[in-house]
């Protein structure tokens, strides 16, 4: 199985911690946020990337050029110049990495793929700045049943603020910024058929507007519903949260 990450926007409301590197480079617990997304996929032996690149896609480049040298012990004989690597748990992952174009939009980033997507029919796509627990293998066991070109993950929005239930000015509940009790948002970890293609014209294309749009009205796009723990990255409160998860042992998308 094929997975997209989309890593090429520019994470604007991360402020100066994207001045310098992509928003799928910053780091939880001492490692980007994309090395999370990706090990969420290698727990159900998804291990066949291909990322999306567009703002400061060198940073990326680079770190996946230095992956084995950053992440493992090393030897060196420097008479042979031959280097020695600890086999590192991620030594399955197939890595592909395209430049996907400064300001194509998202539509246009998979589009931009097509040619390299060679393996299987059905593809997995997601964005490069959120973390869930989601079961994936539940997920394509729930994709390949409907038969549909598309699925999307709906997850419950995290609300901004700790949740107060008060009965006659007493309160009988103080939940700490818990998972919002109503509606449903797009949460990412979609799974695609190569028909989806057919509705992407090219760089312009928000995949989330016109493509998604046109599906979900033919009846072509549903939804796995997602219960559980789900966070994206989009501000530094966000970033904030997933430290603190992180620090205290309790990293839930990796457990």
């Amino acid at each position: 199985m094929e997975v997209v990450i989309l890593c090429g926007g520019y994470g604007t409301r991360l402020g100066k911690e994207t001045e310098l590197k992509p928003k799928p480079m910053v780091k939880i617990g001492g490692k980007p946020i994309l090395w999370h997304i990706m090990k969420i996929f290698e727990k159900h032996r998804i291990q066949d990337f291909h990322l999306a690149l567009g703002y400061k896609a060198n940073i990326i480049k680079d770190y996946f050029l230095k992956y084995n040298s950053l992440n493992n012990d090393f030897s060196v004989n420097l008479k042979s110049e031959k280097i020695e690597f600890n086999e590192g748990i991620e030594k399955n992952w197939i890595i592909n990495l395209t430049d996907t174009g400064l300001n194509t939009m998202t539509g246009g980033r998979l589009l931009r793929l097509k040619e390299s997507l060679k393996n299987e029919e059905t593809f997995m796509l997601t964005y490069g700045d959120g973390v869930s627990n989601i079961d994936l293998t539940k997920l394509l066991q729930f994709h390949k049943y409907h038969g549909k070109i598309a699925t999307v993950t709906a997850v419950r929005p995290p609300v901004r603020f700790g949740e107060l239930i008060i009965n006659n000015n007493k309160v009988e509940e103080f939940a700490e910024k818990p998972q919002a009790g109503k509606g449903w948002i797009n949460g990412g970890f979609f799974v695609f058929n190569k028909e989806i293609f057919n509705y992407i014209e090219d760089d312009s294309i928000m995949l989330e507007r016109e493509p998604l749009e046109k599906l979900s009205k033919m009846g072509e796009l549903m939804a796995y519903k997602h219960h559980d723990f789900w966070q994206c990255m989009d501000t530094i409160r966000e970033k904030e949260i997933l430290e603190k998860l992180w620090s205290s042992n309790n990293a839930i998308w990796l457990k």
